[in-house]
Formats: C-alpha cells, sequence, structure tokens
C-alpha cells in the first residue's frame, strides 16, 4: 500500500488537555511514515462534529481511529457506534479517578459495538498506535517490515540492558 499525504488513521480527544497522551500514538504513527489526523472532537460539546467526523471517517479514506478520552469517555464508543472504521479506545488519566472511570466507559461497550481498549495513558495511546499498525501491515510489506524491525530494535535494547 502506497500511502499518499491524506490521513489514513484519525487521533481524536475530548479535549486539548488529553494531547499529553495522544500524542504518544501521533508520535508512533509519525515514526511509521503513517500519515494521521490529530483533532479535538468532544463527544459532549461538539456532538454534530463528532457525528460528522465518525459518520464520514471511511469515505474520506481513514483505516482506523485511535480515540483518547477522560472521564466518562464517551468518544470511543460513540464514534464507534457511528462507522465501520475500526476504532481503538484510549482511556485518558482523569484528575479524580486517575482514569480508572475512562477505562470502564471504554471497555464496557454493548454487544455489537466493539472498541478495542487499551491501558490507561501513555502506554495505551502508543500501544494503540502498535495496534493500528499490526493491522495495517496485514495488507502492507512495507510497514510489516518497518513492525518488524521496530520489534527487534526493543528486543535488542533489553537483551543489551546492563544491571
Amino acid at each position: 500500500m502506497d500511502y499518499i499525504s491524506s490521513p489514513v488513521v484519525g487521533v481524536v480527544m475530548g479535549s486539548s488537555s488529553d494531547w499529553d497522551v495522544m500524542s504518544h500514538a501521533a508520535s508512533i504513527l509519525e515514526s511509521f511514515d503513517v500519515p494521521f489526523e490529530s483533532k479535538v472532537i468532544s463527544a459532549h460539546r461538539m456532538p454534530k462534529e463528532m457525528f460528522d467526523y465518525a459518520s464520514e471517517a471511511h469515505d474520506r479514506g481513514l483505516k482506523a481511529i485511535i480515540a483518547g478520552a477522560g472521564g466518562a469517555a464517551h468518544l470511543p464508543g460513540m464514534i464507534a457506534s457511528l462507522t465501520e472504521v475500526p476504532v481503538f479506545g484510549v482511556p485518558v488519566p482523569s484528575k479524580y479517578l486517575s482514569g480508572e472511570d475512562s477505562l470502564l466507559s471504554i471497555v464496557q461497550m454493548p454487544k455489537g459495538i466493539p472498541v478495542a481498549t487499551f491501558a490507561i495513558g501513555e502506554a495505551g495511546a502508543t500501544n494503540a498506535a502498535l495496534h493500528v499498525l499490526a493491522n495495517m501491515a496485514l495488507f502492507d510489506n512495507t510497514l510489516r517490515h518497518k513492525l518488524l524491525s521496530f520489534r527487534k530494535s526493543q528486543t535488542d535494547k533489553a537483551r543489551n540492558m546492563k544491571l
């Protein structure tokens, strides 16, 4: 698959304060040269924009959406209910419940509306992006080789650790 400059992955979040976490997903996508878009789309403050974004995602060429949200964390599930594009949910740590509320809101989707849910915070954002890449690599040998190289470098780093 030869990607042009148009985004193939959406990285969306409920608030600009979520960028500290979601930037980790963007960084991974960037390091693999996969075009993406990042934007704030609040499920509660921007429901029309969220509806338009999700319902037009496939026609705009998006192959995946990584959606991060804190608190009530409705964004990933609402987007998943409006598109056939796979949604990867990232719980963002919240002020009062440390992201556990977000995790439960994202992971506990009703049968028939799947959201792949990841760990709370930076690890979740990173792994969501890597999971998107692994899915895309099934149909893209160049991306597959980049992913294999990335995994090998992680293994090499661990093997070379000194105590």
